[in-house]
């Protein structure tokens, strides 16, 4: 059925509270339209509101996505009309609904035609979007079924967002002061963010092996460990970076995973995510994440993993 934005907001009005999805390898999320038959799907964690749209103030000199900015209880949002990055024909329609997200941070408006409603999903039944074939993969992380068959795809909002405003700009890194080789193991399934991700381990000199998701990280990790036979993982492998939403195993399961096999003992695990609320920080917690650093900041990023490889 489908739901106004008002009474949208009555099914985000728990959002904070539910941290009992840390470490069961679970996601909701809601489902919007952008007026045509397929669906699309957001992370309620990164929602904070869903409403009517408002009066849009229009900007020059912006990605032809950007129809302008709201003021929204005193702060200046830009509004991104999803439908015109994704191509549908009817982008130069203004949604009905707009969904204030958060990521890394910071707020925007997404004008979407309607949404829908909040489904529960296991990690597990995300599939690669190389599955659809719709032209945009590029701005698709993940595609789930629904019960009638029906397919939901999962935005890469980080590459939407990119696409908006440009790249983050990378600082100069300075290399880690250690002896020996250090490596990372990171796990990332956005392009954008894996991308930066290599750009500030680049920046600190050390050698590293990558993951698309979860699922991938984990059997290559245990890969590792299997073939290590020279003393304890740590010695060489120093610090896993892994991201919070990932398709087939999120980085909550992928940590505890981690966590809970004696062969990665001393190793510590930083997630990375564009999920940025206390909620958040706390489910990482219960899964025994040593450190939380939203994306996008590649200061932060460097500074923190910085103090891992150096002790």
């Amino acid at each position: 059925m489908e739901l106004s934005a008002d009474n949208g907001n009555a099914l985000l009005a728990s959002i904070d509270a539910r941290t009992t999805l840390a470490g069961s390898n679970k996601m909701e999320i809601l489902l919007f339209s952008l007026g045509t038959n397929e669906i699309f799907g957001i992370n309620v964690f990164k929602i904070r509101e869903v409403t009517r749209t408002p009066p849009i103030t229009k900007t020059p000199n912006m990605h032809a996505g950007v129809v302008g900015i709201i003021s929204l209880r005193g702060n200046i949002i830009p509004v991104l009309n999803l439908a015109s990055f994704l191509n549908i024909d009817k982008r130069a329609i203004i949604g009905e609904t707009m969904m204030v997200t958060e990521y890394s941070r910071q707020t925007q408006g997404f004008l979407v035609e309607s949404v829908d409603r909040i489904i529960r999903v296991d990690w597990e039944k995300m599939r690669s979007p190389e599955v659809m074939l719709t032209g945009n993969e590029g701005l698709i992380t993940s595609v789930t079924e629904l019960e009638d068959g029906r397919l939901v795809s999962i935005l890469d909002v980080e590459q939407i967002l990119v696409q908006a405003f440009g790249e983050v700009d990378i600082p100069g890194i300075a290399p880690v002061q250690v002896e020996g080789e250090s490596t990372v193991f990171f796990a990332d399934d956005s392009m954008v963010a894996r991308k930066e991700i290599m750009q500030v381990l680049d920046g600190l000199g050390v050698k590293y092996f990558q993951a698309n998701n979860g699922r991938e990280a984990w059997d290559k990790l245990q890969g590792m460990a299997a073939q290590e036979t020279d003393g304890p993982l740590h010695n060489k492998l120093k610090l896993i970076l892994v991201d919070a939403e990932m398709p087939e195993m999120d980085g909550y399961v992928l940590t505890r995973n981690i966590k809970s096999d004696n062969r990665f003992s001393g190793i510590p695990v930083v997630m990375h995510s564009s999920l940025s609320s206390e909620a958040n920080r706390a489910m990482g917690k219960t899964v025994g994440v040593d450190d939380y650093v939203s994306k996008f900041n590649p200061g932060i990023l460097a500074e923190t993993m910085r103090q891992y490889l150096e002790r």
